[in-house]
């Protein structure tokens, strides 16, 4: 039997509807497939008993958590043959007002560069990283979230924590210098401005560019400051996807919790351009995700919350 959800109801999932998204987006990597969940999430709360429910917070948390761990199996395989690299979708965030603790995990956990790790996890070991590590929930709310012993739990928790540590960025840039270096890149690359490049990146930085097929990318990294440097000063002179260099605009943007590009063009969003850094400041990574179908959040304008509480 369907239970009729009263204002209150709505109330309370309004209130934790941001948790939910950021749950969500980081077991997922989209915002579209975030998006979905939180909405059948929105539906299974409406159905259920609520006067039954202690605790609204780990009991949405759970719900979502369960619909992205299985949509993010349904969607396993299409990653793995995927055309090119598969790069998580980008969305705009807000600005943090000032570099707390809580601000700056929030946005390390859902940078590019961390969502590419989680990328390499199991789906079980990805949830439980991001309930214990981003979130804080404890061993025992892990196990009845995703429906496993508090056993299973922690084994799957230590894996991910030890793969984790193993690949992200041992030392970053704090985050003035990351903007700064951001501000520099975009008036080098948009002036077509070599030398200047060079500059900022680190001598074997990597360029991953997601086109999905339905762009012309590169298919395979791209390697070297000299390589790198040149793909990005050709911006200002050669026409992309059609859209000749005087048609095209880019603009600075808060993306995935630090500074990045906007490119677009033709009325539309056409690519973003997120960096990771040393701890010197120089550009260590680049990801430009040039996939359409994975840009609608960006040319949607809305800027997520994603702190962790």
């Amino acid at each position: 039997m369907t239970i009729p959800s009263t204002d209150r109801d709505q109330q309370v999932f309004h209130e934790y509807r941001t948790l939910l998204f950021s749950v969500a987006y980081r077991v997922l990597g989209t915002a579209a497939d975030a998006e979905d969940a939180v909405q059948d999430a929105w539906i299974k709360w409406s159905a259920a008993d609520r006067a039954q429910v202690a605790d609204p917070k780990a009991y949405l948390t759970r719900i979502v958590s369960n619909l992205a761990l299985e949509r993010l199996r349904s969607t396993r395989h299409k990653r793995e043959t995927y055309v090119g690299p598969w790069l998580p979708e980008p969305i705009l965030t807000t600005a943090d007002t000032a570099d707390t603790a809580e601000t700056v995990v929030g946005a390390e956990s859902v940078s590019m560069a961390m969502l590419v790790v989680l990328e390499t996890l199991s789906p079980l070991e990805r949830a439980v990283f991001v309930l214990k590590e981003v979130f804080a929930f404890s061993h025992a709310e892990i196990a009845e979230a995703v429906e496993r012993s508090e056993a299973a739990v922690r084994q799957a928790a230590h894996r991910a924590r030890e793969h984790v540590r193993a690949r992200r960025p041992r030392f970053t840039a704090d985050r003035s210098r990351q903007r700064e270096v951001t501000e520099r890149f975009f008036a080098a690359a948009t002036g077509g401005d070599v030398n200047a490049l060079m500059e900022l990146l680190s001598p074997d930085v990597t360029l991953w560019t997601d086109g999905g097929g339905k762009v012309r990318q590169a298919l395979k990294p791209v390697v070297g400051a000299a390589t790198v440097a040149a793909w990005f000063a050709a911006i200002g002179t050669v026409s992309y996807q059609g859209i000749e260099p005087a048609d095209m605009n880019a603009e600075l943007a808060r993306i995935n919790g630090g500074p990045g590009v906007v490119f677009s063009g033709a009325g539309r969003v056409i690519a973003t351009v997120t960096f990771d850094f040393d701890g010197e400041g120089r550009i260590t990574a680049i990801h430009n995700v040039a996939n359409p179908d994975k840009l609608r959040a960006v040319a949607g304008g809305t800027a997520h919350d994603i702190g962790t509480a």
